[in-house]
């Protein structure tokens, strides 16, 4: 199924992280199992404490090196540590014997269950130091920890690393689980977080971090978002090692170069990006749990600290069907960034409070491009329903059979990371009746399917159908008029077609007007409507006018007629027909109301076969034209109606929706 091509077990290399409390051991430990001590900075190595997180690579028998990644214990430094274990395989939660485990133990534990980490083994270290009694304290405490964490089965393993003691049987397992290791691998995009950038001698740029999905190949086309710079990748090292690509589930450096892109813009907090994901959301729904353990409910738009891969940025959260976040409460929620950041359906987060002291929740990305209308509305709240669904075949074929409007199918295939195959795929097995295309008609240099307003096909011809209805209505209420003009009958359809739903705040009379013109068209396109000039008719309608009014109307088609492309004004047609001015404009105005004339302008009339003539003038001097503009004074050499008309003409034209003005030209409307 579709879920089984998008996403896929796959061997890969195995990436740990370690988390626990200030000064019980994490660094040792990584430094004993790697041979690398991760403290790199000087302040670190002078105080004896991790301030950042720190690397290493270690061969335990897999396909590639497995990584470790050693974060910070301190309170001071949680986002640091927020910023190194997105991404991981594995997380091993340090606790000394002597201490148990303290603040820091249970706020991190928090954290990797808030972000969905894989798997978790605990590690107590420093049993030499502690007494048998300590020790079994602490055992219990950890056992009463993790009870109520999704980790209630973590194996435990007891070290001590300055003599080596229990190293042995932890490397094992660590061994173990780096040749068996598979990870569920999205095909999606590349994207992935920069949590170092820093400046190579000879080489230039370079950005580590975990690659969350998809994959890039050496020169390949990637951008660094938000920021919006171009770059291409020059050189990769994955695991540690020089590689000709990087792939999801590998903790990579990438060499980075762009005509515009300096190491001075670049750093931790930043992604790197395959072109189509780019785009930085601002406007975030998801899926949120607050911490059970929290001392008073959150309120609504309370200034939040939101961390999402290795970025961290102020935001507001927005209850949708709550007045306030109570501790341990699940939710939908609006997070609304001061900063944006290029997320993807499915990312987890964690939010923590204004002054980063203390972890509130954490929330999984639903809609990362939500609306700020109708936020408590019940549609919203079905539509985020429907989109916590894994499956993006299911979720987007339940939107659309509640969306009367369509789903703006390039959104959520943006949302959803998915590839140009993928997208093609979802499509056709979603059932997708794409009805507004809002983009070129074919696929995209990368082979992406247009964008546009995806509608089921019940919502389609439900659509149609009463866009006929109404026309076969208004032909028996107005037996002498032709038809209706395309954009009246759109309003009517829409009017009537969304009568029977509940109205969806997130779109406008356009986007009511675009999927109502467009049914409107396919109804055109199957024969089920027809056009008479710029009015629409059922296909058997013929305008029936009493015997004396259709004698008249004759006589003024005939005159007309012989004008041609001049139309002659009110009185001059009155002067022919022998009538006088104000009973003909009467007339005139009442054919012209049931479409039988064209009111170019107050006092002149004409036929709507005699301005199809015109409109193809317009159309061949903007299809010659280099540009596809053309000037008045062009229109008039060509029609040859002279300057006062061509501007009537014209000024009707745009009016009709045909030509519009750019600058001191014109332009057709597509």
């Amino acid at each position: 199924d579709f879920d089984q091509q998008s996403t896929q077990r796959q061997a890969t290399a195995m990436i740990i992280a370690t988390a626990g409390h200030v000064d019980h051991g994490k660094t040792s430990l990584v430094r004993a199992l790697t041979g690398v001590d991760t403290d790199r900075l000087d302040e670190e190595k002078r105080r004896g404490l991790t301030i950042d997180i720190g690397f290493a690579y270690a061969d335990l028998g897999g396909q590639m090196p497995t990584g470790f990644v050693d974060v910070p214990g301190h309170e001071r430094f949680v986002r640091n540590m927020l910023a190194g274990i997105n991404a991981i395989d594995l997380a091993m939660l340090v606790v000394a014997a002597d201490d148990g485990p303290m603040p820091q133990t249970r706020e991190h534990l928090a954290i990797l269950d808030l972000l969905g980490a894989d798997s978790l083994i605990v590690v107590l270290t420093k049993i030499d130091r502690a007494s048998e009694s300590q020790q079994a304290s602490a055992r219990a405490a950890i056992t009463a920890l993790i009870a109520g964490s999704r980790f209630v089965d973590a194996p435990l393993f007891e070290v001590a690393t300055p003599t080596g003691t229990g190293l042995a049987p932890l490397r094992e397992h660590l061994s173990a689980r780096a040749r068996q290791h598979q990870r569920s691998v999205s095909d999606g995009g590349f994207r992935l977080s920069i949590d170092r950038a820093f400046s190579v001698s000879g080489a230039g740029l370079v950005v580590t971090g975990a690659v969350i999905s998809g994959e890039v190949t050496i020169g390949d086309a990637v951008v660094v978002s938000p920021l919006g710079r171009r770059a291409r990748i020059r050189q990769i090292h994955a695991q540690g090692k020089s590689s000709l690509q990087a792939r999801a589930g590998e903790r990579c450096a990438l060499n980075l170069i762009g005509p515009d892109l300096h190491h001075d813009m670049v750093g931790r907090g930043q992604w790197v990006v395959t072109p189509f994901v780019q785009e930085p959301a601002q406007r975030i729904d998801l899926d949120l749990q607050m911490l059970a353990d929290l001392p008073r409910a959150v309120r609504t738009a309370s200034s939040v600290q939101v961390h999402a891969g290795a970025a961290s940025t102020t935001a507001r959260l927005h209850a949708m069907d709550t007045r306030d976040f109570a501790p341990g409460c699940r939710s939908f929620a609006q997070l609304v960034l001061d900063n944006p950041l290029p997320l993807a359906w499915g990312d987890r987060l964690v939010i923590r409070d204004a002054a980063a002291r203390l972890t509130l929740g954490g929330g999984r990305v639903l809609d990362p491009f939500a609306s700020a209308r109708g936020r408590s509305s019940a549609s919203r709240r079905e539509r985020l329903q429907h989109l916590s669904l894994t499956d993006p075949v299911d979720a987007l074929g339940r939107m659309l059979a509640d969306s009367p409007l369509g789903v703006e199918l390039n959104a959520f295939e943006r949302s959803r990371n998915l590839t140009a195959d993928a997208a093609i795929k979802l499509r056709q097995s979603a059932g997708v009746q794409c009805a507004v295309a809002t983009g070129a008609a074919d696929r995209d240099d990368a082979g992406r399917p247009p964008p546009g307003i995806g509608l089921s096909v019940e919502h389609w011809s439900g659509w149609q159908q009463c866009a006929v209805r109404l026309l076969a209505a208004s032909h028996a209420d107005q037996p002498e008029r032709i038809g209706l003009k395309e954009s009246e009958l759109a309003r009517q359809t829409g009017r009537a077609y969304l009568s029977g739903f509940e109205p969806d705040r997130d779109a406008g009379p356009r986007r009511i007007q675009a999927v109502a013109g467009a049914a409107i068209r396919a109804a055109i396109a199957s024969g089920d409507i027809a056009r008479d000039g710029p009015h629409l008719r059922c296909p058997g309608h013929r305008a029936v006018l009493n015997p004396h009014r259709q004698a008249l109307l004759d006589r003024v088609k005939t005159s007309l007629d012989k004008s041609g492309l001049r139309a002659p004004i009110v009185g001059e047609l009155g002067e022919e027909l022998r009538m006088q001015r104000a009973d003909l404009l009467t007339f005139l105005r009442e054919m012209a109301t049931l479409g039988h004339l064209l009111p170019v302008a107050p006092n002149r009339f004409y036929l709507p076969h005699t301005l199809d003539e015109l409109a193809a003038i317009a159309r061949k001097l903007a299809a010659t034209s280099p540009d596809g503009s053309f000037d008045a004074a062009a229109y008039r050499d060509a029609s040859g109606i002279g300057r006062n008309l061509t501007i009537e003409v014209l000024e009707y034209l745009d009016r009709s929706g045909i030509t519009r003005v750019a600058g001191n030209r014109r332009v057709m409307r597509t």
